[in-house]
């Protein structure tokens, strides 16, 4: 059974680089690159999210805020300190790291409604922070962000940035559904069907959610970096607390404990208000009338919920045709 989960996984990353390689025959404008680049870029902090909430239980109500990080810290290094864009995306990864690294273990001491309060809290602390240093990032009017280049090439063009996230997103994929078929993996499913069970059999569970706690993090962080040099100017509002909330709702939409829903999830709903700008004062509420229909009638999020009908149909035992004499 492992196996054939392992090997339906990695024939799912094979279609994912697929549709990724002729994606890009499709995009006929900047427009249409635009609203790819956002989606893998959406996808790739959803995905560190699911391997937390998904695959470990902990839920984050905060999670802007490590993204947060990771765009201010580039900007913020390369604008006031003329850092080299990769050395402050990884000094950004590292910093916010070492942040969750020190937080996680009282944090992740709560179960249930409190975790969410103080993970809620996290995330509201940094956007507080980033609003009131206005010397540093600007305030509430934001900061520019300059271009990024690596050993003199600079990204640029909607293409080259499509390319840049395209194979970050397609390098995340692979990393999550490795550490999902490692040992690493069962061992945070199991704190997730049972964290008691899980001790009992030897499971360290603070350490495990420490670590995919940091890793969850840093995946953000890195993503909010590129994010940050994509756009070019960022404000406070990627580390809101709306923010937060539109990535775990693309988490529970495209599939709890699902690599692939994950970005189903986040390709969803980042298209999906672009789709609905044509009801005029009232996308909002078509866009919550969606996400009840979803709730409703897959309540373990899209991906997970057609999985199982259609194991269910394959399951079914056809009816044997009747003979001459019978009829």
């Amino acid at each position: 059974m492992t196996t054939f989960f392992s090997r339906s996984r990695h024939a799912g990353l094979l279609v994912l680089a697929l549709v990724l390689a002729i994606l890009p025959l499709f995009l006929t404008n900047a427009f249409y690159y635009d609203v790819a680049i956002r989606i893998a870029l959406n996808a790739i902090v959803v995905i560190g999210l699911n391997l937390l909430m998904g695959y470990t239980g902990q839920i984050s109500l905060g999670h802007a805020g490590f993204y947060g990080l990771g765009a201010y810290a580039s900007a913020v290094l390369t604008t006031h300190y003329n850092w080299p864009p990769l050395a402050a995306l990884a000094a950004g990864a590292v910093a916010t790291g070492l942040l969750a690294l020190l937080l996680a273990r009282p944090v992740l001491k709560l179960k249930g409604h409190t975790l969410a309060m103080a993970t809620l809290g996290l995330g509201i602390i940094i956007s507080i922070v980033i609003n009131n240093e206005t010397q540093w990032t600007g305030g509430p009017d934001g900061i520019g962000v300059s271009a990024f280049s690596v050993a003199g090439l600079e990204i640029a063009g909607e293409k080259s940035w499509y390319l840049v996230c395209a194979v970050l997103l397609l390098l995340v994929t692979w990393l999550a559904l490795n550490l999902i078929d490692s040992p690493v993996g069962r061992a945070l499913q199991a704190i997730h069907g049972s964290e008691v069970a899980a001790r009992v059999v030897g499971v360290d569970t603070t350490r495990f959610k420490v670590r995919v706690f940091v890793l969850s993090a840093v995946i953000a962080s890195i993503a909010g970096s590129i994010s940050a040099h994509y756009i070019g100017f960022i404000t406070p509002n990627l580390a809101g607390f709306f923010h937060s909330i539109e990535l775990v709702t693309m988490v529970v939409v495209g599939g709890m404990a699902s690599i692939f829903g994950s970005i189903i999830g986040a390709a969803l709903l980042t298209i999906l208000p672009q789709l609905l700008s044509s009801f005029e004062g009232w996308e909002t509420v078509v866009f919550g009338v969606i996400l009840m229909a979803t709730m409703i009638f897959m309540p373990k999020g899209l991906v997970p919920s057609l999985a199982s009908r259609s194991r269910k149909r394959s399951a079914t035992p056809k009816a044997p045709p009747k003979s001459a004499q019978e009829v």
